[in-house]
């Protein structure tokens, strides 16, 4: 057999050991994608094969967490589903408005451009300088850039429309400043939110937050995983606190079903039970 047949079987191997021991599923990404990710990976090791990777990953957590921000995959734009952000600004907001100040935790936020989204609708509603957002991702190329909070004029135009079916107030160009052919989010839309480094497969919960905020990470988890990371978010959250999941993602069936009420099931936002 030869050597890219065997690497290919080593690959193959290296996702399932990621997948059983963490709970991260990225079997049925892209194959090409991952191969060359996993490529790119272990040249920057001392390992010589792909094989040596899994013993190295099934015992070392700090090298999992190394191995899986190149496996790590950020689709995401400004106001993704509009219809999310309008039943926040709706059915949350209100209840923000209680805490005299609002802390809030947005996991897994990639590029940053839906922590940006969230940022203006609070700022609209008069409540962004009481709150305290802390954005996770486990990648930091990507905390990197949402951190920049520059991206090009193309997606910041298309978010327009998106931002203008979420109830937004005013005009979306308030918001950014543009040159050549990129935009440059206003900078005092970054004096609230702190971005850092965390891992939902082997990190801890934050505490005291009155929203929580995750879209679209739980799909790429197996049940196991799915669960620890809702745990941790339930841990988090204050009694009547929210949490909201991507469109495609919701609570039934997991361990934490029963804690919760809905808010909104097609936004799925949800209320942790036990508060006003």
């Amino acid at each position: 057999m030869d050597h890219d047949k065997i690497e290919i079987i080593e690959i193959d191997l290296l996702l399932e050991a990621v997948f059983r021991r963490y709970g991260y599923d990225f079997r049925s990404y892209a194959r090409a994608s991952m191969e060359r990710r996993i490529r790119q990976f272990l040249s920057v090791t001392e390992c010589s094969s792909v094989a040596e990777l899994i013993p190295r990953v099934l015992h070392d957590e700090d090298f999992f967490s190394r191995l899986v921000r190149y496996f790590s995959i950020s689709v995401t734009e400004m106001y993704r589903d509009p219809l999310v952000y309008r039943a926040i600004r709706e059915k949350v907001v209100p209840l923000l408005r209680t805490w005299p100040h609002v802390k809030i935790w947005h996991a897994g936020c990639a590029t940053g451009e839906e922590v940006y989204s969230l940022a203006i609708l609070l700022k609209e509603e008069g409540i962004y300088q009481r709150a305290t957002i802390y954005a996770t991702d486990l990648n930091d190329k990507v905390l990197a850039q949402a951190r920049e909070g520059v991206y090009s004029l193309d997606r910041i135009r298309e978010a327009t429309q998106n931002y203008q079916q979420a109830g937004g107030r005013a005009s979306f160009s308030e918001y950014y400043h543009s040159r050549y052919d990129a935009a440059a989010l206003d900078s005092s839309l970054r004096e609230r939110i702190t971005f850092a480094n965390h891992n939902l497969a082997v990190d801890g919960a934050f505490g005291e937050m009155h929203l929580v905020f995750c879209r679209n990470v739980l799909i790429y988890f197996n049940r196991e995983l799915q669960n620890r990371a809702l745990g941790l978010f339930t841990e988090s959250l204050v009694h009547g606190g929210f949490l909201c999941l991507g469109t495609k993602e919701d609570l039934r069936f997991s361990a934490v079903n029963d804690l919760y009420e809905v808010v909104d099931g097609k936004a799925k936002i949800y209320k942790k039970k036990g508060g006003p």
